[in-house]
């Protein structure tokens, strides 16, 4: 099975547990993790902006990407979410082994 670790960023804590809840129920990851707040800097529509916000770390198998990625913007309150999938290039067998199971049966 290949993993994924895909980042996610939101806005607020309660958009991004929401968000982490409902892709957990879905099986569409097995772990997700919320990190507390950050300052984001970058720029949008041409300007640079200064940004609190809260960062997913979202735990998948490599087959779930098109359904994860499909799913996200239908959650999210941005326009354009952030969403970066990292391939997992090896991990504890017995992780993946708990990964695999969870993303099972959607």
């Amino acid at each position: 099975m290949s993993a994924l670790l895909v980042h996610c960023t939101c806005p607020d804590a309660a958009s991004a547990r929401h968000i982490a809840e409902v892709l957990v129920a879905e099986k569409l990851a097995a772990c997700v993790q919320v990190l507390p707040e950050m300052l984001s800097i970058y720029r949008w529509h041409g300007e640079v902006q200064h940004d609190r916000e809260h960062l997913l770390l979202i735990k998948t198998a490599a087959d779930h990407w098109p359904a994860l990625a499909a799913r996200i913007p239908q959650l999210h309150p941005y326009d354009t979410p952030e969403l970066l999938a990292f391939a997992a290039v090896d991990g504890s067998a017995g992780y993946l082994a708990w990964l695999a199971d969870q993303v099972q049966e959607r």
